[in-house]
């Protein structure tokens, strides 16, 4: 990975790349929308994007091969979080809180026991509907990650 900072998207069901292209821009960062199909993106100099296979985790893959200590990934998945967090990325969900070493554990040991209450036949909830406030929270977490890694490096 390049001693700049970069954003990579897991893009297929992210509600929030246009607030990423916003801070990307004004923060100059280069970004990498990742999806297994063709997402529109702005003509912009610093929006890439990357069409991955529909394999199974191509998109994960693909994000988890890039990441390093100067990338910021933006993904819902706990398992791609994880990969991420370990190859020395800072990870963000979409509704802003950021996925850390500390709190994966737990977010992984969650998701395994909602897997097997499902598995069992329990009708449970996914999770809580996106809100304006996931929006406003993305956006300060977002800005405040770029900010320490361009004092970091």
């Amino acid at each position: 990975m390049s001693q700049t900072r970069h954003i990579l998207v897991d893009a297929d069901a992210c509600p929030v790349k246009d607030e990423i292209y916003k801070v990307a821009w004004r923060r100059e960062v280069a970004v990498t929308i990742v999806a297994n199909s063709f997402i529109r993106i702005p003509d912009h100099p610093l929006i890439d994007r990357a069409v991955v296979s529909d394999g199974f985790d191509a998109a994960d893959d693909w994000i988890a091969e890039r990441a390093g200590p100067r990338t910021i990934v933006v993904t819902a998945d706990i398992l791609l979080a994880d990969r991420c967090l370990k190859a020395g990325a800072a990870v963000i969900a979409p509704n802003g809180k950021p996925f850390t070493l500390a709190s994966i554990g737990a977010a992984i040991a969650t998701r395994a026991i909602m897997a097997d209450l499902r598995a069992g036949g329990d009708q449970i909830g996914g999770p809580p509907p996106f809100r304006k406030e996931d929006r406003s929270r993305f956006l300060s977490t977002l800005d405040e990650t770029l900010v320490r890694l361009a004092r970091t490096g």
